[in-house]
């Protein structure tokens, strides 16, 4: 392993347990089992997950084994990982169908010629009670409620379900079956990666090491990326759709997107970031991110087309080549269209824009919005058009 690759692998990471053992494993010649498991509990996987998958991809491309685990048996159970409830129990066609998609979702990033695609219910529907016994004995109700999420809830005397107790034994038990060298998932995911190296260690195994990568911020640049929030990047966008999306995040945001998401060097990343800092539109920087990554989920030269579609989208609106600049200042971390409207004076009341958008008569960086609650991010700058004659580029703060 060159020192670009180890780089490469270890950017972006939050924790490496124990560093020194994960460090060794990887001079040593053995070829790794690392796995990564993900409940199928929604249909769609978005840009938030490709988080984790670009570390596999990694690993894959170094030659090791990549194990891709759908939790088909533990989507029942639901984790309870960073959540103040119990999650609702998913039927078993649901869990089904969600596993399907995901299996033709992952190979937009992994090898499916290098990749073993398995499911926990292969062992799990097998498993005796009487071993299922002897698994629960490898832990304390103390130990438990050491984890945060569970304390939390214990304290507030919100109820915690015993089958939520189980599921980190049911994650450590799956390091078990597969042997897992390296376990890699989010940093809400910690307390059940030591759950697995503490149940390899009861039935005797070598104990896995642990890589967690942070949460990816959705559009909204506060709250971690979620189809439920509806602050994410689907895989399955299509191609503008997902170009769009991109251009739509903050300025400053771009860059944690930049470190999570693209393949580039640290060197390459830095050059962009003093690009910037010498005057360089963030916009232009943010082109480079986006057809990076539209290319790579929907084929080499994507990426440019869209970009071309994006920036035609304002030519065809004929807009004057001097547009008014102003900065807003808003609190928080968002604000809604119809409150930028008002507050910059391109109209007279909030009512007033909620009835034009609602009309048709609203563009944001030259594209009509229809959503009367359209969020809008604090350090971004938005090409904004009301009708054809009120147009001003503005800048959150």
């Amino acid at each position: 392993m060159n020192t670009t690759e180890l780089e490469l692998l270890v950017r972006g990471a939050d924790e490496i347990i124990p560093k020194e053992d994960f460090l060794a494993k990887l001079k040593g010649k053995k070829k790794l089992k690392i796995k990564a498991g993900f409940d199928p509990t929604s249909p769609d996987l978005h840009l938030g997950h490709t988080v984790l998958l670009n570390k596999m991809r990694l690993f894959q491309d170094l030659g090791h084994h990549i194990i891709f685990l759908i939790g088909d048996f533990t989507g029942l159970v639901g984790d309870p990982s960073g959540v103040n409830e119990t999650r609702p129990v998913l039927s078993d066609e649901q869990l089904k169908n969600n596993a399907e998609t995901y299996k033709s979702q992952v190979f937009k990033i992994l090898d499916p010629n290098k990749t073993e695609v398995r499911f926990n219910s292969e062992w799990m529907n097998k498993i005796h009670p009487s071993e299922f016994i002897r698994l629960s004995s490898s832990q304390t109700v103390a130990r438990m409620l050491e984890r945060d999420d569970f304390a939390k809830r214990y304290k507030s005397q919100l109820p915690i379900s015993i089958h939520e107790f189980l599921y980190p034994l049911l994650q450590g038990y799956d390091s078990v079956q597969l042997e897992a060298d390296v376990e890699l998932g989010g940093t809400d995911q910690k307390f059940n990666l030591l759950m697995g190296r503490e149940v390899q260690k009861f039935y005797g195994l070598p104990q896995q090491s642990i890589l967690t990568v942070p949460l990816l911020e959705g559009l909204d640049g506060v709250k971690k990326m979620s189809k439920s929030l509806n602050n994410y990047i689907a895989l399955e966008d299509p191609y503008d759709e997902m170009f769009g999306k991109i251009m739509s995040i903050s300025d400053q945001l771009m860059w944690r997107y930049f470190n999570l998401l693209s393949f580039k060097t640290d060197k390459e990343i830095e050059a962009l970031k003093q690009d910037e800092k010498n005057g360089e539109n963030p916009r232009n920087l943010k082109f480079i991110l986006a057809e990076e990554i539209v290319d790579r989920f929907h084929g080499e030269g994507f990426g440019a087309r869209a970009k071309e579609e994006f920036i035609n989208r304002f030519q065809k609106g004929k807009l004057p080549e001097e547009v008014e600049a102003m900065t807003l200042v808003i609190e928080g971390s968002n604000t809604t269209l119809p409150r930028v409207l008002k507050e910059s004076s391109m109209v007279k009341s909030t009512s007033e824009a909620i009835r034009l958008i609602e009309q048709g008569a609203v563009k944001v960086d030259g594209g009509k919005v229809l959503e009367k609650d359209f969020s809008m991010n604090k350090g971004t700058t938005y090409l904004l058009q009301v009708g054809k004659r009120r147009i001003a580029n503005i800048l959150l703060s």
